[in-house]
């Protein structure tokens, strides 16, 4: 027989018992008793246990809203009084009587909050009310901080500590900090209370403050001195909100201070006579800098306020070394300048404005801009690099060479032109090596290694196509001498040491035959030499360019000498071993030496320094065609080998437009080149579009002109490499 089990359950006594309500009453006036007792600092002699349970039976009971309605209101009397006796205190204890109220009042809040921790619980989480610490607070707000004899005085109390503070006076910074976090507290997780009770007046009154005191400081002191006095105020600042006031302030009072201390002012100081950007830059006030740099950093556009000046005033700068008439034809003293000047930029830039890029730009902006105002820029650079490389530096180690190249550079980086520099260079380059006067073939390889870096293959491929040239000659030439001791004849060179350098034409600079008569044993050798080369080289031409050899010859005075001169210098004195005296005719019709050529190497054999030929009318510093020239049997000098260096004879007008036609040759071919290039990759494209593409490909090597690209554009419609689109006249189409 199935039986159902059944399950026994206990349910609570359904009748309510109801507290009495003079039990109730009698209960609260208990609590309030012990509330009292607490406010008067006489808590020690309550039991917290029998008051927790006498305020859990009223919450129970549901008399929670008699017991939190009794403690705001007895928490309103109680605080009544505590404000009247913070209202009547002395101003010099105003803060610290309220810092005990405040502090007394917490402690109070504390234990109550013990004792009534149920309906926290309970009866306040119900009915969404603040709890008993909050609401606690709430009260001490609006009696006590929001007094009508304690809210503008405390607020005025604040403000006077901090200006004394700023006067210089030592203020309670303790005391300060516990009055601004009691603010904060009484916001109840906000910052409102602190924020419209003290902030936003300490704020707008800080503003006020430093509008003033700025005003007065930067009339009557230095850039350097407002920068210095300006760092100590804004380092208080963020002391005093370290210390005593809100983190929350800090960039607040930060950006009213940086207002008011340096973006309005920030135009005056960078523009002040004698103490402003201007005058640190041209003092290298290093310290200065940095400050400006730092502070104006803080503010928006004040670095390019900084970089504004700072573009000017290296523009002007570089612009005077330009212009400088001291500079004209002076490549040592020009280039040097530029290198002066950038080393002073550098180690700015470097040591107060911490390499900054803004900056950097800004400086690379102004060089490239007056470097390229003088069109011999290029020329003078390589002018420079060439005298470095065939000298050296005094006393100077590689490291130091190497340094002065690398500064070099950083001009050629600056110059627009590449192209009219590589013309130069390869000249220069040509000269140093045909005449052995390179400090080093390392050196040299690593100018153009540097080069290379920075300019690409193409650019040094030449270059580097004349040292192979040198190398090419010297093998040869052990070749030849090893030919030359085979052959029949005795001796067939007549004692002459015969070294040639052959070239290729399209590495080497092109240079104009010049039509020089060689003396008879010279030219016999050379003949031995055309023999041997074209032998086994047919279809191949050479060409003698004795304007660019050089010679060794073994002089007889009161003493043998080796003089070391060039190929021009050898056609002449060896005339004067048929004759004492030779007129300037009849060198001139022997030679047939140019005539610049000619005078200028007269010039150099009869100058005060070597004096190998006396000439009949000294006293004019230009050779006349009327000059005879004697053999100088008497000359005297303490060194056995003597080198002659002619008068370096400056490029002319004359031949620097001949190498500026040149340049404007090959750029035709080289915009053709990228015109062709582009349009045969897009196939069809606008004209302003080909003028911005063709420009961007050329400009590391020159900035071609839109005009002169048009016109090569037209050129190449006429040669029917490029035709106009029949829809619209400014569109090219490539044609294969």
């Amino acid at each position: 027989m199935n039986q159902k089990k059944g399950k026994i359950a206990i349910k609570p006594f359904r009748t309510q018992v109801q507290m009495d309500p003079k039990y109730a009453e009698t209960t609260w006036n208990l609590l309030r008793g012990a509330i009292s007792e607490i406010h008067k600092k006489n808590a020690s002699g309550l039991s917290f246990e029998e008051l927790y349970r006498n305020a859990y039976n009223m919450v129970l009971h549901k008399y929670g809203d008699k017991l939190y309605g009794g403690l705001k209101e007895v928490l309103e009397a109680h605080l009544d009084e505590v404000a009247q006796s913070v209202a009547s205190a002395q101003d010099d204890d105003f803060l610290q009587v309220l810092n005990e109220a405040w502090n007394d009042h917490k402690t109070s809040m504390l234990m109550i909050r013990d004792i009534l921790m149920y309906m926290d619980r309970v009866y306040v989480t119900q009915n969404t009310l603040p709890s008993v610490y909050d609401m606690g607070l709430s009260v001490f707000h609006t009696h006590v901080a929001l007094h009508k004899r304690i809210k503008n005085r405390l607020l005025k109390l604040l403000l006077q500590h901090i200006q004394n503070e700023r006067n210089g006076e030592p203020i309670a910074r303790p005391l300060m900090r516990n009055i601004t976090q009691m603010l904060v507290s009484l916001g109840l997780n906000s910052r409102s209370v602190y924020e419209t009770d003290f902030e936003q007046h300490f704020l707008s009154t800080s503003s006020e403050f430093y509008r003033i005191e700025s005003t007065h400081f930067i009339d009557a002191n230095s850039c350097s001195d407002y920068m210095i006095k300006v760092e100590n105020r804004l380092k208080e600042e963020m002391d005093r909100v370290q210390h005593y006031l809100d983190s929350g302030t800090e960039p607040k009072i930060k950006e009213v201070a940086e207002r008011e201390l340096i973006t309005t002012h920030m135009k005056a100081l960078v523009d002040m006579p004698g103490s402003g950007l201007v005058s640190m830059l041209k003092d290298d006030k290093i310290e200065d800098l940095m400050r400006m740099y730092h502070l104006l950093g803080r503010v928006t556009k004040g670095h390019d306020l900084m970089r504004e000046v700072l573009e000017n005033e290296v523009k002007e700068t570089g612009k005077q070394i330009v212009t400088d008439p001291a500079n004209l034809n002076k490549e040592n003293s020009y280039v040097q300048a530029l290198l002066n000047l950038k080393d002073k930029y550098d180690n700015i830039l470097g040591k107060a404005f911490h390499n900054d890029k803004n900056f950097q730009h800004t400086l690379n902006q102004a060089f490239e801009f007056f470097i390229n105002m003088d069109n011999r820029s290029p020329e003078y650079i390589s002018l420079f690099i060439d005298e470095k490389l065939r000298k050296g530096l005094k006393g100077a180690s590689e490291e130091e060479t190497e340094r002065t190249l690398d500064k070099v550079m950083m001009l050629f980086r600056f110059i627009q032109e590449k192209d009219v520099f590589e013309k130069y260079y390869k000249q220069h380059l040509a000269k140093r090596l045909l005449l052995g006067r390179s400090v080093s073939d390392d050196a040299e390889r690593g100018m153009i290694a540097k080069l290379k870096t920075e300019c690409g293959y193409q650019f040094t491929s030449k270059l580097e196509g004349m040292f192979t040239d040198m190398k090419t000659s010297s093998d040869m030439m052990d070749s030849f001498k090893t030919w030359v001791t085979n052959m029949d004849a005795k001796d067939p060179l007549g004692g002459i040491d015969l070294n040639v350098s052959v070239l290729t034409t399209g590495f080497w600079p092109t240079q104009s035959s010049a039509n020089c008569i060689l003396p008879a044993e010279v030219a016999k050798c050379c003949e031995i030499f055309k023999n041997f080369y074209l032998k086994d080289r047919n279809g191949r031409r050479l060409t003698w360019q004795t304007n660019m050899g050089t010679a060794e010859l073994r002089a007889f005075f009161a003493k043998k000498h080796e003089l070391n001169v060039s190929t021009y210098q050898m056609c002449i004195l060896l005339l004067f071993n048929s004759s004492p005296n030779m007129s300037y005719k009849e060198i001139l019709s022997t030679t047939g030496i140019p005539i610049p050529d000619l005078k200028r190497n007269l010039l150099t054999l009869s100058s005060p320094k070597y004096r190998i030929l006396l000439r009949s009318n000294e006293q004019d510093k230009d050779i006349a065609e009327e000059d005879v020239f004697k053999f100088n049997d008497k000359f005297r000098s303490k060194l056995f080998r003597v080198k002659i260096l002619a008068v370096v004879q400056k490029e002319t007008v004359k031949q620097r437009n001949v190498t500026q036609q040149k340049i404007d040759e090959d750029r035709k071919h080289q915009i053709e080149a990228a015109i062709v290039r582009v349009m045969k990759a897009r196939k069809k494209m606008e004209h302003s579009n080909l003028i911005a593409e063709v420009t961007k490909q050329l400009q590391s090597r020159f900035r071609p002109n839109p005009i002169i690209i048009k016109k090569r554009i037209e050129s190449l419609i006429e040669r029917e490499y490029l035709e106009r689109s029949k829809a619209d006249r400014k569109m090219y189409q490539y044609l294969a």
